[in-house]
């Protein structure tokens, strides 16, 4: 089952099934007004979402085009969202890149911090930015929503409270961070808001690609329509989803609708960090590993943070090619103080 908001005069949207190939949706306002409010009851209200779907496959139910330009983020904002550092490829580029040490109990015990979830970005908004001095970069990641989490839950019990699957353009100003981070209380500042795939997906839309409590595919980045990244995220996922979000409730519950992220998406190539697309390699998910990686190299960056124009783009395919989540697409622009949505 694939699900989307529409746009309207609301907060948070209309919610829409939307056929397997992304093509055609169905309204679905006779069962849940919005996807928090399927979230709430999930167990009743998902199987009649499902039957939706299955009409509409069939060609049975009413339905219009599907248009991604017309869709917010799935969940337009969220009780919780959580970002992990699953990959710890990323983890290790970032501190040898300031040539600080990396701890073991980053091997064994989740990086996670806690950002804003009250403004997520739509698919096909802006990534708005004051300053291109900020350092702004993309990072392309998978998410799940989940269902109600207990306090101290198992692995195993987390994973079985994922009810649907995104993609992620988590974006950062790589400027700010240094100094926040020196504070030591965490990003703020430096985390604007996130953007999501137009479309989240329940797993058994993954088919074989989904195992492990991973997805078996790669994430496909491109800058300016060039391909940047192609990691695969089942790849080098030192934590999978199951014990991130055990991680996350591992002192508090969690609600339904929260998200958690599996950070950056990287992958450790040929006994190294990984390579550019261009040499052969699996490219990266954001600009800073590159720079990282000719921090380690060549002792400086080559490759600048993005630019005012610079159009990003963010994508899963199946094994057949078909897009599975639609795409992140978006364009830099400057901030002109003025109210956005």
């Amino acid at each position: 089952m694939k699900l989307a908001t529409l746009k309207d005069s609301t907060r948070d949207g209309q919610l829409i099934v939307v056929s397997r190939d992304l093509m055609r949706f169905a309204d679905a306002r006779e069962v849940a007004g919005t996807l928090q409010a399927a979230l709430d009851d999930w167990s009743t209200i998902a199987p009649q979402l499902a039957r939706i779907g299955e009409r509409l496959e069939a060609g049975s139910e009413p339905s219009q085009s599907f248009d991604p330009r017309l869709v917010h983020s799935p969940l337009p904002r969220a009780y919780q969202w959580a970002d992990g550092s699953a990959y710890v490829n990323h983890v290790e580029l970032v501190r040898k890149a300031r040539n600080a040490e990396m701890p073991r109990t980053f091997y064994t015990d989740p990086l996670m911090y806690q950002g804003g979830s009250d403004s997520f970005l739509a698919p096909r908004d802006p990534i708005l930015a004051a300053d291109e001095k900020y350092g702004i970069d993309m990072e392309g990641e998978v998410a799940v929503i989940v269902d109600d989490v207990p306090m101290g839950a198992t692995p195993d019990q987390a994973l079985n409270a994922i009810r649907l699957v995104v993609l992620v353009n988590d974006v950062s100003l790589r400027g700010l961070i240094p100094d926040e981070l020196g504070k030591g209380f965490g990003f703020f500042q430096s985390k604007p808001s996130s953007a999501f795939s137009p479309v989240a997906v329940t797993t058994d839309e993954l088919g074989d690609a989904w195992k492990d409590g991973k997805i078996h595919l790669p994430l496909l980045v491109s800058l300016n329509g060039i391909p940047f990244g192609r990691a695969n995220a089942g790849v080098d996922m030192t934590f999978d989803f199951g014990q991130l979000i055990s991680h996350a409730a591992k002192t508090r519950p969690l609600t339904a609708g929260s998200i958690i992220g599996s950070g950056t998406v990287s992958n450790k190539r040929d006994g190294g960090p990984g390579r550019p697309i261009a040499e052969g390699g699996d490219g990266y998910s954001c600009i800073a590993e590159i720079r990282m990686i000719e921090t380690i190299e060549h002792g400086g960056p080559k490759t600048p943070y993005l630019h005012f124009g610079d159009r990003v783009r963010i994508e899963m395919n199946d094994g057949h090619g078909a897009s599975i989540f639609g795409a992140i697409e978006q364009t830099v622009e400057r901030h002109d103080g003025e109210k956005r949505q």
